[in-house]
């Protein structure tokens, strides 16, 4: 038996990096009996039934540190979540909700946000205020700019990234100037609606010069939150933090109550209008998902 990690899987077949070489596996049908299907970035014990083609079997999954839905994919350390500042246009609502996945789940975050050289310093303001007020890095990037891709490249190092936004903001692109060897697939906006196309067909684990791992994963347009219960959101919201203790009740969900600290913050342009509103339909959503 060898134990390895899945970098990639396509049509029932997984791909296990072991010690640098690729086996092309196939999951037990005890795993599917079980409901439990392997996903990328699992670590498993695998047993190998052709040596000379590097084919085996998946034995044993091990225990996930982290998964994440969507996209799918275990034992990650950190999201670098990217947007574009411009073409297309910055879905604020979407960026809120995959923070919440990813602070639902424990990941060390950071905030890209690419093209900078197609908006001026006043748009590229209102987006830096907003969200250095969670403590999250931010990073405006362009694929030109050597000192935002070594910036990225720093956060990579040693770690195991989900590198994750909607369809056409660059991701790919900048992963190839993060690491010249990769030759990722990037593609265009579509003129007649400004939104991406897509580019990247599955979820993959790529292996970093800098000894981290990176996952490209396909765009997305939607998140949901129905995993979560209502008490939990405001955990995930990080600038709520310090206002807590300014709200009458400790089980203050900051919506309708009196006396809250959140609100008042909000309406003092401490926490920014944006964030609260995202927050505000989050908590929608998952009561309205309870009651189906």
């Amino acid at each position: 038996m060898r134990e390895g990690r899945i970098i990639k899987g396509i049509g029932g077949f997984y791909y296990i990096d072991y010690d640098g070489i690729t086996y092309e596996c196939k999951a037990r049908g005890i795993f599917r009996k079980n409901k439990m299907t392997p996903m990328v970035g699992d670590y498993v014990v695998f047993s190998v039934t052709d040596e000379e083609k590097l084919l085996g079997m998946i034995e044993e999954i091990k225990e996930r540190e982290t998964e994440l839905i969507r996209p799918p994919v275990a034992n990650v350390d950190q999201a670098i979540v990217v947007f574009a500042i411009t073409q297309p246009d910055p879905n604020l609502a979407l960026l809120d909700r995959f923070i919440v996945l990813a602070e639902s789940q424990r990941l060390e975050i950071a905030i890209c946000i690419n093209k900078i050289d197609l908006a001026d310093e006043e748009e590229q303001a209102k987006l830096k205020k907003i969200y250095e007020a969670t403590g999250y890095p931010v990073i405006f990037t362009t694929k030109e700019n050597k000192a935002s891709i070594d910036e990225i490249k720093k956060l990579l190092a040693g770690k195991t990234t989900v590198f994750a936004g909607p369809s056409g903001v660059g991701k790919s692109t900048l992963l190839n100037r993060i690491q010249s060897n990769l030759v990722l697939q990037t593609g265009e906006i579509s003129a007649k609606n400004a939104r991406g196309k897509h580019t990247t067909r599955h979820v993959e684990l790529i292996p970093l010069q800098s000894s981290g791992w990176v996952v490209d994963t396909p765009g997305f347009s939607s998140l949901t939150v129905d995993f979560m219960e209502v008490e939990e959101l405001s955990d995930t919201f990080r600038e709520f933090d310090e206002y807590r203790e300014g709200c009458q009740y400790l089980s203050c969900i900051h919506e309708n109550e009196p006396r809250c600290g959140v609100k008042t913050a909000v309406e003092e342009g401490d926490i920014p209008q944006s964030r609260y509103t995202s927050y505000l339909q989050l908590l929608e959503e998952i009561r309205k998902n309870r009651r189906y």
